[in-house]
């Protein structure tokens, strides 16, 4: 039986919407690593909140492998790549509502990006 994709991106998708439905701000928090293109200046114990209001971020796309999108910090604008893995919980800033996940140390992405390409194929003409 074949590996089945993980349910996060998905959950996550489905909290930022209804923040954004219900008109509250979503927060995400996440867990820095070597994978996660964030302003260092921002990080507090190894871990970046972000607001993801959308009046406060461009250019959101929520895949299933990360989250990317650019913000202003501090009047500079940002571009922020965030693997879903790293992602540790969404929520809405007002209530407090949302989900929370475990991210292990050290885990392993499963990405097509970071995969490296297998050997270049091998052609031989045929001749007829």
């Amino acid at each position: 039986m074949a590996k089945s994709a993980s349910t996060k991106p998905y959950l996550v998708r489905a909290i930022y919407e209804w923040c954004v439905a219900e008109q509250y701000t979503p927060y995400l928090l996440v867990k820095i690593d070597q994978n996660t293109l964030a302003p260092r200046a921002f990080i507090k114990d190894g871990k970046i909140l972000l607001n993801l209001s959308p009046e406060s971020i461009k250019d959101l796309l929520m895949g299933d492998e990360a989250i990317t999108f650019t913000a202003r910090f501090n009047g500079a604008p940002e571009n922020l790549y965030l693997p879903i893995s790293a992602v540790e919980g969404i929520y809405a800033k007002e209530n407090g509502e949302g989900l929370f996940f475990e991210v292990k140390e050290d885990q392993e992405i499963d990405s097509k990006e970071t995969k490296k390409s297998p050997n270049k194929p091998k052609l031989t003409l045929v001749k007829s």
